[in-house]
């Protein structure tokens, strides 16, 4: 990768927050997505509200929600933004079995949300997790990545799920 396009690093190599004064205030959305695996079993405890530690998904969008509003205290160089909103869903694979998150955060700002999309539904998986891990010990997170994203100078983004991507 060339390191000139890296915008994390200042002229000395030195690590930098990015100067967003100068840019323009637009809406911007992201969507990223994670998937928990687990065992039929595991999946009938959480559809049907049975896990010893309560209401899965219910606790896991509260965290994921909450995660989306602390990204900037955990990834260093994020800038603290206004969130304007934070949509959390979640969908039962009965191929798998696994549970597909889907996580969506918009604001009016300087700065994209792609960082507290993929925070929120990565923090959502772990939630999924620890609640079920008395349950099932060899649960796997997979396939987090960011669906995408509108808004800034940068463009659109979208991921087409065949490992390929546009860029508008």
């Amino acid at each position: 990768m060339d390191e000139k396009k890296l915008t994390h690093f200042n002229e000395s190599g030195r690590a930098r927050m990015v100067d967003v004064s100068e840019k323009d205030v637009t809406l911007r959305e992201a969507t990223a997505a994670a998937k928990v695996l687990v065992s039929p079993e595991t999946l009938g405890l959480i559809k049907e509200g049975r896990a010893k530690k309560g209401d899965v998904l219910g606790v896991a969008q509260v965290a994921g929600i909450m995660a989306a509003k602390k990204n900037s205290e955990l990834i260093p160089m994020c800038h603290p933004i206004q969130i304007t909103g934070v949509d959390i869903g979640f969908k039962y694979c009965e191929d798998g079995p696994a549970v597909d998150i889907e996580a969506t955060v918009r604001c009016k700002g300087e700065t994209g949300v792609e960082m507290e999309a993929l925070m929120a539904a990565t923090v959502a998986a772990l939630t999924i997790y620890d609640m079920c891990k008395a349950a099932q010990k060899d649960i796997v997170i997979t396939d987090i990545k960011l669906l995408s994203k509108t808004g800034g100078k940068s463009g659109d983004y979208a991921y087409h799920g065949d490992g390929t991507s546009d860029r508008h």
